[in-house]
């Protein structure tokens, strides 16, 4: 056996890894680069850069969550929580990240130990309107709730009291990280501020539509569920979606990693990203229902922006070019932040 099929889980994923992985460093490094220019095209051009890296590395942090990446499952922990620390997801260990999403593949739902709904229905006043306020005006911060919440949970709830440290040293680093940026420029730190939101809206699109499972709140990333109602894959066949960016343009589903090709994914899930696309095809005709372009899911993305916040049901698909317009979304599951 070759020294490069014993470092990569699949042979063929010197290549495509290789260049996934550069290209997040390349482009965020540049990204940086524009953004400290006092140019407008430059800051803008910049600031996409960076939201898309951030993207990319976290759909690389999902394939090494299902050991899809390398063979060695220590080298998967390291290079995960590295990419964890880059997307803002480190103050939980990678460890329950990847707990919590086997979970989520095992159990066929979709679990989180914060529940943004029930908080917000007992938030202040002024909170809940400054919530409804920003994601009318399409900033995610439902999802800014659920990362912060993994912040300061370890001291609210004893039980991850052992966190605090993790959560001290991540704070201190990416806070200086912080720092470097508004040196370099203030523009610079604003850039990332947007483009952090672009990413944490992209995820959110990307996770919100995969599936209309249901949903449980946990205390931990052992507690069981109930199963009843859930068993066996012809429940998730009809759960789960693959949200494609495009269906007539796949290259263009690279821009998320093919994360998109969402049923393919959940009937192997060690599949890995590159080969998602040629399995699909094979799998799934263009006009089959669990494909749900995004085409279809900018309406309901945009009409439902401030119904879903405090759903507690998914809604329906239909049928028809329309079909996507009474599915809601589900806020909160991120498999970055349901930890």
């Amino acid at each position: 056996m070759s020294s490069q099929s014993t470092f990569w889980r699949h042979s063929d994923g010197a290549i495509p890894n290789t260049l996934a992985f550069s290209y997040v460093a390349v482009a965020h490094v540049s990204g940086i680069a524009l953004l400290a220019l006092a140019n407008p095209i430059a800051w803008i051009a910049g600031t996409l850069l960076v939201a898309h890296s951030l993207i990319v590395a976290a759909y690389l942090i999902h394939d090494l969550a299902h050991m899809a990446i390398f063979r060695s499952r220590k080298l998967t922990l390291v290079v995960a929580e590295m990419l964890s620390w880059f997307c803002g997801g480190a103050y939980a260990p990678i460890s329950r990240i990847v707990r919590m999403h086997m979970r989520h593949h095992v159990d066929k739902a979709d679990l989180a130990h914060f529940d943004p709904r029930v908080f917000l229905k007992t938030a202040p006043g002024w909170l809940r309107r400054l919530v409804y306020a920003l994601e009318w005006c399409y900033v995610p911060a439902v999802e800014l709730i659920m990362h912060y919440q993994v912040v300061a949970r370890p001291f609210i709830k004893k039980e991850f009291a052992s966190e605090r440290l993790r959560v001290l040293f991540v704070g201190l680093t990416r806070g200086a990280f912080f720092v470097f940026l508004f040196m370099l420029s203030p523009w610079a730190l604003l850039g990332y501020a947007v483009a952090y939101m672009i990413f944490l809206t992209e995820l959110f699109i990307a996770d919100a539509y995969a599936h209309d499972y249901e949903f449980f709140l946990v205390g931990d990333a052992n507690e069981k569920v109930s199963r009843e109602g859930r068993g066996g894959d012809d429940y998730d066949l009809h759960h789960t979606y693959s949200n494609l960016i495009s269906v007539r343009h796949p290259w263009l589903n690279l821009l998320n990693l093919n994360f998109g090709y969402h049923s393919v994914h959940h009937d192997g899930p060690t599949i890995p990203w590159y080969k998602l696309p040629e399995v699909h095809r094979q799998t799934y005709p263009a006009d089959a229902p669990q494909v749900l372009p995004y085409s279809e899911l900018w309406r309901s993305f945009h009409a439902n922006r401030t119904r879903r916040i405090e759903a507690f049901d998914a809604g329906s698909i239909g049928e028809g070019s329309h079909r996507a317009d009474g599915f809601l979304g589900v806020h909160g599951v991120s498999f970055l932040t349901v930890v």
